[in-house]
């Protein structure tokens, strides 16, 4: 990505998010009384948190320790908070507004405004307080989804393969080494013959020169074919030179716009990230470049991070494609639009003769919360006659 262009873009990013926090921290500050020592410890207290997420992920770049981590805790929480903040605030002026015109509002509450006001505050800091710690707690359950899919081809001396699939780890500050222990405790209980990342194993925070041990676990993992992953958009900002080498060399082969055959059995491709041309100027190879020279009588499988054009999978005769890259949108209700944006957002599709699925994530990306969907590890029975 060209500076100009990072320096625009972060710019409007910035921008979007002053405004929300200010649009909270006015309504904010209106309910609590004039003159007051409330409004003192709500404007430092509302100041910190919404700088702390920026200054802990400018500062984890040049130092570590508790008090960085701390900034980056808070922060990531806080992202959640204003979301769910912005949408109560957005809801009770709205409300105000059809009181304008028809009031509904109970006698109670209008008679001693300043009290109702205080009611409301407090009301709302206790909801979001429970959401996020409903979805944190979600965020730290992951599920197992069991899919049986049927393949018309034959393997020869293999009419079935397991395979389990997991995507969007975002290892760094917020997702570590006890949850990648968990991954690999799962995985190794399943004991599939194939292990498959569909990318973002790394957040943009992760140098991976600094996460020795995060993905130890990993590597205790002896899938019959091996354990195979592509790029994501995020492995471009924590560095994918580093990145590639550092799980290449746990046994993590990183398949980036190539093409691999297991056992003279089956096809797996790993496609560069959709997006790869912003980062380094390159465009990826066309899917029918990759498809040319395969033997169509085997079985091809396609790691793609983002689940995009599905049809240029089913043209060119992919028999499954695992993406993950949405999160389902990870809090509601961005999940609205990530269903408008991706012709699949989370689950299962079936194209033609291609089954597609799209993993909500395995870790988290901001808020550590999940509040639409579960971490997810898709355990995929594949078929063959």
């Amino acid at each position: 990505m060209k500076h100009y262009q990072l320096a625009v873009f972060l710019l409007i990013v910035l921008s979007i998010y002053g405004g929300v926090n200010a649009y909270i921290f006015i309504r904010g500050w209106q309910a609590l009384p004039v003159a007051s020592s409330a409004r003192l410890i709500y404007t430092i207290a509302f100041l910190v948190c919404a700088t702390a997420y920026i200054v802990g992920r400018i500062a984890e770049r040049f130092w570590s320790g508790t008090l960085v981590n701390a900034c980056t805790w808070l922060g990531s929480f806080w992202l959640g908070a204003m979301t769910y903040f912005l949408l109560i605030v957005v809801a009770i002026d709205l409300l105000r507004v059809v009181n304008h015109f028809l009031p509904f509002f109970p006698t109670a509450m209008t008679a001693d405004w300043a009290r109702a006001k205080i009611g409301v505050f407090c009301g709302a800091i206790v909801a979001v307080a429970i959401i996020l710690t409903a979805g944190f707690i979600n965020a730290r359950l992951p599920k197992i989804t069991t899919l049986d899919l049927q393949i018309a081809k034959k393997v020869p001396g293999l009419s079935q393969l397991n395979i389990v699939a997991a995507s969007d780890f975002h290892l760094g500050t917020l997702v570590g080494a006890r949850q990648v222990n968990q991954l690999s405790t799962t995985i190794k209980r399943l004991d599939p013959d194939l292990v498959l990342f569909a990318g973002d194993i790394f957040d943009e925070d992760m140098h991976p020169e600094r996460c020795t041990n995060i993905c130890n676990g990993l590597t205790t993992m002896q899938p019959r074919f091996g354990t195979f992953t592509v790029p994501g958009n995020h492995e471009y900002f924590s560095g994918l030179a580093r990145a590639e080498q550092y799980l290449n060399e746990r046994g993590i082969r990183v398949l980036k716009d190539s093409v691999i055959c297991i056992a003279d059995l089956f096809y797996i491709i790993g496609r560069a990230d959709f997006e790869q041309r912003r980062f380094n100027g390159k465009s990826r190879l066309a899917l029918a470049e990759l498809t040319a020279a395969l033997d169509r009588s085997k079985p091809i499988i396609l790691l793609d991070h983002q689940p995009v054009n599905l049809q240029e999978a089913v043209t060119n005769g992919v028999d499954l494609q695992i993406s993950g890259h949405t999160h389902h949108g990870q809090l509601w209700p961005f999940n609205l639009l990530t269903r408008r944006v991706y012709e699949v957002s989370r689950g299962y599709k079936r194209k033609g003769l291609t089954h597609f699925y799209v993993s909500s994530g395995f870790g988290t990306w901001g808020p550590p919360i999940r509040t639409n969907s579960r971490p997810e590890i898709v355990y995929i029975h594949l078929h063959f006659e």
